[in-house]
């Protein structure tokens, strides 16, 4: 499943995008974009960002750090006026959600 994104502004998107890729699960060694935790991408015509996501599990270890973490992260980045995640465990996440890079580094392909 990959990630919607509605947009206002692609450059911004594409660097969200890119900071995504800097977050990780300590438990995981891939990104939070390539593992398919984010459900959807938001960037207003204001450069808000909101973002909709998930986590491996509802019990995953850095549930109350990971996500605050990535917003501040989004916050951070030059251009975007408020970053705000939302937490979602429907659907579930599935290792089918993850890109094939995701899968061949973690030996599913």
């Amino acid at each position: 499943m990959a990630a919607i994104i509605i947009t206002q502004n692609t450059e911004l998107t594409q660097k969200a995008i890119d900071t995504l890729k800097t977050c990780y699960d300590p438990e995981i060694p891939v990104d939070i974009w390539e593992l398919g935790l984010i459900y959807e991408l938001n960037i207003d015509k204001e450069n808000n960002l909101t973002m909709l996501m998930t986590l491996t599990s509802p019990s995953c270890p850095v549930a109350e750090t990971l996500p605050p973490e990535t917003e501040q992260k989004l916050r951070e980045i030059e251009g975007v006026k408020s970053a705000k995640i939302t937490m979602t465990y429907e659907p579930a996440w599935d290792k089918e959600m993850m890109s094939e890079e995701a899968q061949l580094e973690l030996g599913f392909m």
